[in-house]
């Protein structure tokens, strides 16, 4: 840990923005990213871990039971991550067998096959268990679910069928254990049909004669509606009485799981809030009506369904339900279906993610907080006492230079509640003049179907410790608020999240929070979006500059083939049926008033990214073009939707700080000037 000077002792009076800090890129590049895909194999816990300084792979990593050491199970390249839908899902599962041994599969990143490997067989390699594809994007593989008694893993499959983004099919499928696939697609066995256009993995019953999964179609995305489906699973493996339990096209069902007792619960927004639901099958499959839990409280038990397999909810083998919940931030509890009792977790963990494990007595969950990074939380439900047990946050320097967030509630347009966090300024070693404001960063989240988190972000202290506030709004749309709140952006993409950001902005100026004269705004991919129409709208306010990274830009292009097939209907909600409404996707899009932008602005763009692809970028450039506005554009080769490596996160965020130093006037020799062209 970097050791600084007393600040009872030393403070320095310094500009804001030029103040000097240990938490520089390469740490904030270091630590980006976090644990996921928990799973208990035997008794060991499993999960993926970020490898920025290894070209940005996703390691398979395991905590022995003999001494709690974490070890790397394979080697680089190796890269445990799947693309299915782009975003990915659960790209792993393990089983251990009678005799003892382990079997893990895996969907291996650069050509998105799925693999079997024996780690306790010394100098085995992984073997293919799917065959390659020369159609498009090939086969993809998430959600696995081993059953060794069948010899096979069921799991999700994501076929391309021609060359556009959109020409894909999704099932339910059966691998064989024994490789036989690996050369063969016809040995590949489909479980379910294709007429649903997005399906999640299989989730089968505690007796084997039931299958849950999820389904949603165009254009819905699944936080608008999806279905639950249970079908029963014959003799011979296969799937018959498909019926719809729950959900439908104005009711999101984020995840079912069932009980140890047979019961399906499943967390539902059916009452406006996503809040767990049980649901008792008859032994002939039928079912009574559903059992709400917590129905008087208005918070989230669930979350938007971005990548498959996320788990919100585990249940416990005493009838007890492991749950992520809250309003704004969330926690972790254990509910009790019988009383409706919610006993909360202990800690300074303000954040859990939607990765919950349960084994035996046990729940393991990724979870951080203000101070501490994600890392891996155990929790013993007998005692209630917590532990930290993988992935352990430690502090890279003195937490003096943490920001301290702050949740706020500004008020927007038409008195309506806009939810934030602010992290201002923060070193123990400096401070500005008293007659001095700071400057802000407006920072606009991506999805927009997303949040910001309560919890530590290198990232944001890289500027909050040089003297620069940010302040990271959940516009409008943003989950974690109720679905009354995320449906405000419906038709009203680029209007209700710049008007909010705006909001936040003035507020900021008014109350003497920040210099009005010195705040920009940032956003990646949907966030993107935001920054960019917020730039062509100078009346809603005057942003000195803006950071844009992997931007949806032009939405026509955009449902016709500019992206991938999961947002390819997306924009049907977030702006309306182009069929009907076309003059809409021309005026909300930010390029149609680029001829309003004359702040400067830094555009940056992972070249092989598949969502919103380098054309979306070279449009804005294009549309400024001449115009003498002072811009930068950076690309980088190798990344996607999303940057993974630690060179390109260290480069960005260098150029960004040094956009912000010759925009609002401070010196920053740290960091390599950034060339504008006007």
């Amino acid at each position: 840990m970097t050791s600084v000077p007393d600040p009872a002792t030393t403070v320095t009076t310094a500009p804001y923005g030029s103040w000097p800090s240990p938490v520089g890129a390469d740490l904030a590049a270091a630590h980006d990213g976090r644990p996921e895909y928990l799973g208990a194999v035997g008794d060991e816990l499993w999960w993926t871990a970020p490898r920025p300084a290894e070209g940005g792979r996703r390691a398979l990593v395991r905590r022995r039971a003999d001494d709690g050491a974490e070890e790397t199970v394979l080697p680089a390249p190796w890269n445990v991550r799947s693309r299915v839908i782009e975003y990915g899902g659960r790209p792993w599962a393990g089983a251990t067998g009678p005799d003892g041994r382990t079997l893990v599969v895996f969907v291996h990143h650069p050509d998105q096959r799925l693999y079997a490997y024996d780690p306790g067989t010394p100098g085995t390699e992984p073997r293919p268990l799917t065959p390659l594809s020369g159609t498009g994007d090939g086969l993809r593989w998430a959600d696995p679910v081993i059953l060794p008694a069948r010899g096979e893993v069921w799991c999700v499959l994501e076929e391309s069928t021609g060359d556009a983004p959109t020409d894909v099919r999704r099932t339910v499928a059966a691998v064989p254990l024994d490789g036989s696939a690996a050369a063969d697609r016809t040995a590949v066995r489909e479980l379910t049909d294709d007429r649903h256009r997005f399906t999640t993995g299989p989730r089968l019953s505690p007796d084997g004669r039931r299958l849950a999964r999820l389904v949603w179609d165009h254009p819905r995305m699944p936080w608008d509606g999806t279905e639950l489906l249970v079908g029963d699973i014959t003799d011979d493996g296969r799937i018959t009485g498909t019926r719809t339990v729950a959900g439908g096209p104005e009711e999101s069902v984020c995840q079912a799981e069932w009980a140890p007792d047979g019961a399906l619960l499943y967390s539902s927004d059916s009452g406006g809030w996503w809040r767990p639901h049980r649901l008792d099958l008859d032994g002939e499959g039928g079912e009574g009506p559903a059992t709400v839990l917590c129905a008087d409280r208005d918070e989230e038990f669930g979350g938007a369904l971005w990548k498959v397999g996320l788990r919100w909810f585990a249940p416990l083998d005493d009838g007890l339900i492991a749950v992520v919940h809250g309003r704004g931030t969330t926690g972790l509890g254990i509910l009790d279906p019988a009383t409706g009792e919610l006993a909360e977790t202990p800690g300074p963990w303000t954040e859990w993610a939607p990765d919950l494990v349960a084994w035996g007595e046990r729940v393991t969950g990724v979870a951080a907080g203000p101070g501490r990074g994600y890392e891996i939380v155990e929790l013993d439900t007998r005692t209630g006492h917590t532990r930290v047990v993988g992935a352990a946050h430690h502090d890279p320097v003195d937490p003096a230079y943490y920001p301290v967030p702050e949740p706020r509630t500004f008020t927007g347009p038409d008195g309506r509640e806009i939810h934030a966090v602010v992290h201002p300024p923060r070193n123990p070693g400096h401070r500005a003049p008293d007659d001095e404001r700071p400057p802000y960063v407006v920072r606009a989240h991506g999805g927009p179907t997303g949040r910001y988190p309560v919890a530590l972000d290198l990232e944001v202290a890289y500027l909050t410790s040089r003297g620069i506030g940010v302040a990271e709004v959940n516009y409008g749309g943003s989950t974690g608020y109720g679905r009354a709140y995320r449906e405000r952006l419906r038709s009203s993409w680029g209007l209700v999240d710049v008007a909010d950001c705006a909001a936040v902005a003035h507020a900021l100026a008014d109350d003497g929070t920040a210099d009005g004269d010195r705040i920009a705004i940032s956003g990646g991919s949907a966030g993107g979006w935001t920054a960019t129409a917020s730039l062509g709208r100078p009346d809603a306010f005057p942003y000195a500059c803006a950071t844009i990274s992997y931007p949806v830009l032009d939405p026509v292009v955009w449902r016709t083939g500019g992206t991938h097939d999961f947002e390819s209907q997306y924009l049907e909600s977030l702006i309306g049926p182009y069929d009907s409404e076309p003059d809409r996707y021309r005026e909300q899009s930010p390029l149609h008033r680029a001829d309003r932008i004359t702040a400067p602005f830094l555009l940056l763009q992972g070249l092989d990214d598949a969502i919103c692809p380098p054309e979306q970028s070279e449009r804005l450039l294009a549309a400024v073009a001449g115009r003498g506005v002072p811009h930068a554009y950076l690309t980088f080769p190798g990344e996607s939707h999303g940057f993974r490596r630690a060179e390109t996160m260290i480069r960005a965020l260098e150029a960004e700080l040094s956009l912000y130093a010759r925009t609002f006037g401070f010196e920053r020799p740290d960091v390599p000037p950034l060339e504008l062209t006007p």
